[in-house]
Protein backbone atom coordinates (compact mmCIF):
# COMPACT_ATOMS: atom_id res chain seq x y z
CA UNK A 1 0.00 0.00 0.00
CA UNK A 2 2.14 2.85 -1.30
CA UNK A 3 1.24 5.66 -0.90
CA UNK A 4 -2.19 5.94 0.76
CA UNK A 5 -4.11 9.03 1.86
CA UNK A 6 -5.50 8.41 5.36
CA UNK A 7 -8.42 10.62 6.47
CA UNK A 8 -10.20 11.38 9.75
CA UNK A 9 -13.10 13.84 9.60
CA UNK A 10 -14.06 14.69 13.17
CA UNK A 11 -16.91 16.83 14.49
CA UNK A 12 -14.98 20.09 14.12
CA UNK A 13 -11.56 19.26 12.61
CA UNK A 14 -10.18 17.06 9.86
CA UNK A 15 -6.84 15.25 10.12
CA UNK A 16 -5.10 13.65 7.19
CA UNK A 17 -1.84 11.86 6.46
CA UNK A 18 -0.05 10.43 3.44
CA UNK A 19 1.57 7.11 4.31
CA UNK A 20 4.13 5.26 2.21
CA UNK A 21 6.67 2.47 2.52
CA UNK A 22 8.91 4.69 4.68
CA UNK A 23 6.17 5.84 7.04
CA UNK A 24 4.25 9.10 7.17
CA UNK A 25 5.26 11.34 4.27
CA UNK A 26 3.04 14.28 5.26
CA UNK A 27 0.32 15.09 7.79
CA UNK A 28 -2.05 17.95 8.43
CA UNK A 29 -5.03 19.20 10.41
CA UNK A 30 -7.58 21.91 9.62
CA UNK A 31 -11.06 23.08 10.68
CA UNK A 32 -13.89 21.36 8.82
CA UNK A 33 -14.96 24.76 7.47
CA UNK A 34 -11.70 24.85 5.45
CA UNK A 35 -11.97 21.40 3.83
CA UNK A 36 -12.73 23.09 0.49
CA UNK A 37 -9.19 24.57 0.40
CA UNK A 38 -7.31 21.26 0.64
CA UNK A 39 -6.66 20.60 -3.04
CA UNK A 40 -5.31 24.10 -3.65
CA UNK A 41 -3.41 24.51 -0.38
CA UNK A 42 -2.32 21.47 1.66
CA UNK A 43 -2.50 18.95 -1.20
CA UNK A 44 -1.20 21.17 -4.00
CA UNK A 45 2.24 19.52 -4.12
CA UNK A 46 1.41 16.22 -2.45
CA UNK A 47 2.56 13.03 -4.26
CA UNK A 48 -0.36 11.26 -5.89
CA UNK A 49 -1.83 8.57 -3.60
CA UNK A 50 -2.97 5.28 -5.09
CA UNK A 51 -5.92 5.06 -2.69
CA UNK A 52 -7.74 7.05 -0.01
CA UNK A 53 -9.17 5.47 3.15
CA UNK A 54 -11.01 7.35 5.86
CA UNK A 55 -13.52 7.65 8.68
CA UNK A 56 -16.13 10.37 8.94
CA UNK A 57 -17.96 11.56 12.07
CA UNK A 58 -19.13 14.88 10.61
CA UNK A 59 -22.04 13.83 8.40
CA UNK A 60 -22.96 13.76 4.73
CA UNK A 61 -22.02 17.33 3.81
CA UNK A 62 -18.47 16.90 5.12
CA UNK A 63 -18.14 13.59 3.27
CA UNK A 64 -19.12 15.23 -0.01
CA UNK A 65 -16.65 18.10 0.52
CA UNK A 66 -13.79 15.69 1.21
CA UNK A 67 -14.59 13.56 -1.81
CA UNK A 68 -14.63 16.65 -4.04
CA UNK A 69 -11.08 17.46 -2.90
CA UNK A 70 -9.81 13.89 -3.34
CA UNK A 71 -11.30 13.89 -6.87
CA UNK A 72 -8.21 15.78 -8.11
CA UNK A 73 -6.44 12.38 -8.12
CA UNK A 74 -9.42 10.52 -9.67
CA UNK A 75 -9.58 7.98 -6.86
CA UNK A 76 -12.59 7.11 -4.65
CA UNK A 77 -12.55 7.41 -0.87
CA UNK A 78 -13.00 4.09 0.94
CA UNK A 79 -15.07 5.07 3.98
CA UNK A 80 -14.77 2.57 6.83
CA UNK A 81 -17.61 1.35 9.05
CA UNK A 82 -17.28 -0.23 12.50
CA UNK A 83 -17.53 -4.04 12.49
CA UNK A 84 -18.47 -6.70 15.03
CA UNK A 85 -14.93 -8.09 14.83
CA UNK A 86 -11.64 -7.37 13.09
CA UNK A 87 -8.03 -6.28 13.54
CA UNK A 88 -7.83 -7.99 16.94
CA UNK A 89 -11.02 -6.36 18.31
CA UNK A 90 -14.39 -7.92 19.16
CA UNK A 91 -17.20 -5.40 19.69
CA UNK A 92 -20.18 -5.78 22.02
CA UNK A 93 -21.67 -2.56 20.69
CA UNK A 94 -25.08 -3.06 19.07
CA UNK A 95 -25.71 -2.36 16.33
CA UNK A 96 -21.98 -2.60 15.61
CA UNK A 97 -21.91 0.12 12.95
CA UNK A 98 -23.46 2.64 15.38
CA UNK A 99 -20.18 2.71 17.31
CA UNK A 100 -18.77 5.05 14.70
CA UNK A 101 -15.83 4.30 12.43
CA UNK A 102 -13.59 6.81 14.24
CA UNK A 103 -14.09 5.02 17.58
CA UNK A 104 -13.49 1.67 15.86
CA UNK A 105 -10.20 2.99 14.44
CA UNK A 106 -9.18 4.31 17.86
CA UNK A 107 -9.71 0.89 19.44
CA UNK A 108 -7.76 -0.86 16.69
CA UNK A 109 -4.83 1.53 17.11
CA UNK A 110 -4.81 1.24 20.91
CA UNK A 111 -4.94 -2.55 20.77
CA UNK A 112 -2.06 -2.62 18.28
CA UNK A 113 0.02 -0.41 20.57
CA UNK A 114 -0.84 -2.51 23.64
CA UNK A 115 0.00 -5.81 21.94
CA UNK A 116 3.22 -4.40 20.56
CA UNK A 117 4.45 -3.11 23.93
CA UNK A 118 3.44 -5.91 26.31
CA UNK A 119 3.80 -9.68 26.39
CA UNK A 120 0.33 -9.99 27.95
CA UNK A 121 -1.75 -6.91 27.02
CA UNK A 122 -3.66 -5.38 29.93
CA UNK A 123 -7.12 -3.82 29.68
CA UNK A 124 -7.18 -0.20 28.60
CA UNK A 125 -9.46 2.80 28.28
CA UNK A 126 -9.45 4.54 24.89
CA UNK A 127 -10.48 8.20 24.92
CA UNK A 128 -11.12 10.72 22.18
CA UNK A 129 -11.42 14.13 23.87
CA UNK A 130 -12.72 16.53 21.25
CA UNK A 131 -15.94 18.47 20.76
CA UNK A 132 -17.55 15.28 22.05
CA UNK A 133 -15.70 12.87 24.37
CA UNK A 134 -15.88 9.11 23.90
CA UNK A 135 -14.56 6.75 26.58
CA UNK A 136 -14.34 3.08 25.54
CA UNK A 137 -13.39 0.07 27.68
CA UNK A 138 -11.21 -2.55 26.01
CA UNK A 139 -10.45 -5.67 28.06
CA UNK A 140 -7.28 -7.77 28.02
CA UNK A 141 -8.69 -10.07 25.33
CA UNK A 142 -9.41 -7.20 22.95
CA UNK A 143 -13.16 -7.15 23.63
CA UNK A 144 -14.88 -3.77 23.56
CA UNK A 145 -17.02 -3.98 26.68
CA UNK A 146 -18.81 -0.71 25.94
CA UNK A 147 -18.28 3.01 26.30
CA UNK A 148 -19.55 6.48 27.18
CA UNK A 149 -20.32 9.60 25.17
CA UNK A 150 -20.36 13.03 26.81
CA UNK A 151 -19.78 16.68 25.86
CA UNK A 152 -16.21 17.90 25.67
CA UNK A 153 -15.04 20.68 28.04
CA UNK A 154 -15.57 23.46 25.51
CA UNK A 155 -19.04 22.23 24.58
CA UNK A 156 -20.03 22.05 28.25
CA UNK A 157 -18.95 25.66 28.79
CA UNK A 158 -20.74 26.82 25.63
CA UNK A 159 -23.95 25.09 26.71
CA UNK A 160 -23.86 26.68 30.17
CA UNK A 161 -23.16 30.12 28.70
CA UNK A 162 -26.08 29.80 26.27
CA UNK A 163 -28.53 28.63 28.93
CA UNK A 164 -27.43 30.77 31.87
CA UNK A 165 -26.88 34.50 31.37
CA UNK A 166 -24.88 34.82 34.60
CA UNK A 167 -22.30 32.33 33.29
CA UNK A 168 -21.41 34.25 30.12
CA UNK A 169 -18.05 35.25 31.51
CA UNK A 170 -14.38 35.16 30.58
CA UNK A 171 -12.62 31.77 30.36
CA UNK A 172 -11.02 30.49 33.53
CA UNK A 173 -8.29 28.02 34.37
CA UNK A 174 -8.31 24.62 36.04
CA UNK A 175 -7.49 24.76 39.76
CA UNK A 176 -7.62 22.25 42.60
CA UNK A 177 -9.89 24.53 44.63
CA UNK A 178 -11.38 27.26 42.41
CA UNK A 179 -12.13 30.51 44.20
CA UNK A 180 -13.88 32.38 41.37
CA UNK A 181 -16.62 31.53 38.88
CA UNK A 182 -14.53 31.37 35.67
CA UNK A 183 -12.10 28.92 37.29
CA UNK A 184 -14.99 26.94 38.81
CA UNK A 185 -16.54 26.50 35.35
CA UNK A 186 -13.28 25.53 33.67
CA UNK A 187 -12.38 23.09 36.44
CA UNK A 188 -15.86 21.56 36.52
CA UNK A 189 -15.83 20.87 32.78
CA UNK A 190 -12.41 19.22 32.79
CA UNK A 191 -13.07 17.26 35.97
CA UNK A 192 -16.37 15.97 34.57
CA UNK A 193 -14.46 14.43 31.67
CA UNK A 194 -11.74 13.09 33.96
CA UNK A 195 -14.33 11.61 36.29
CA UNK A 196 -15.98 9.72 33.44
CA UNK A 197 -12.63 8.35 32.32
CA UNK A 198 -11.59 7.26 35.79
CA UNK A 199 -14.98 5.67 36.44
CA UNK A 200 -14.70 3.46 33.35
CA UNK A 201 -11.12 2.69 34.34
CA UNK A 202 -12.24 1.59 37.81
CA UNK A 203 -14.85 -0.74 36.35
CA UNK A 204 -12.19 -2.43 34.20
CA UNK A 205 -9.63 -2.65 36.97
CA UNK A 206 -9.09 -5.90 38.85
CA UNK A 207 -6.73 -6.67 41.70
CA UNK A 208 -3.11 -6.04 40.65
CA UNK A 209 -4.27 -5.03 37.15
CA UNK A 210 -3.07 -1.76 35.65
CA UNK A 211 -5.52 -0.08 33.26
CA UNK A 212 -3.73 2.17 30.80
CA UNK A 213 -5.43 5.14 29.18
CA UNK A 214 -4.83 6.05 25.53
CA UNK A 215 -5.89 9.65 24.95
CA UNK A 216 -6.30 11.66 21.75
CA UNK A 217 -8.33 14.60 20.43
CA UNK A 218 -8.24 18.38 20.48
CA UNK A 219 -8.81 18.62 24.25
CA UNK A 220 -6.39 15.79 25.11
CA UNK A 221 -3.62 18.07 26.36
CA UNK A 222 -6.11 19.95 28.58
CA UNK A 223 -7.39 16.74 30.15
CA UNK A 224 -4.17 14.71 30.40
CA UNK A 225 -2.52 16.57 33.33
CA UNK A 226 -5.51 15.76 35.54
CA UNK A 227 -5.62 12.00 34.92
CA UNK A 228 -3.76 9.29 36.79
CA UNK A 229 -1.23 7.07 35.03
CA UNK A 230 -0.38 5.06 33.13
CA UNK A 231 -1.36 7.39 30.33
CA UNK A 232 -0.29 7.84 26.72
CA UNK A 233 -1.34 10.86 24.65
CA UNK A 234 -1.26 10.15 20.90
CA UNK A 235 -2.16 13.06 18.63
CA UNK A 236 -3.08 10.98 15.55
CA UNK A 237 -4.42 7.77 17.08
CA UNK A 238 -7.40 7.62 14.72
CA UNK A 239 -5.13 7.90 11.67
CA UNK A 240 -3.04 5.05 13.05
CA UNK A 241 -6.13 2.88 13.35
CA UNK A 242 -7.38 3.72 9.87
CA UNK A 243 -3.98 2.78 8.49
CA UNK A 244 -4.09 -0.60 10.28
CA UNK A 245 -7.59 -1.29 8.93
CA UNK A 246 -6.57 -0.26 5.41
CA UNK A 247 -3.53 -2.56 5.57
CA UNK A 248 -5.70 -5.44 6.82
CA UNK A 249 -7.97 -4.93 3.82
CA UNK A 250 -4.98 -5.30 1.50
CA UNK A 251 -3.95 -8.56 3.14
CA UNK A 252 -7.37 -10.22 2.76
Amino acid sequence: MDPALILHVGNSRMKWGLHGSRGWLAQGVLPNAEIGTLSLRDWQNLPRPIRAVGVNAAGEAARVRVESQVARWRIPVEWLVAQEAGAGIVSRYRPAAQLGADRWALLVAARRRAVGSELFPAPCVVVNAGTVVTVDALDAQGVLRGGLILPGPRLMLQAMAERTAALRIAPGRVDDFPTNTPDALATGAVQAVCGAIEQVRAQLRREDTVVKCYLTGGAAHDVAPHLTGPLEVVDNLVLEGVLVLATDRDEK
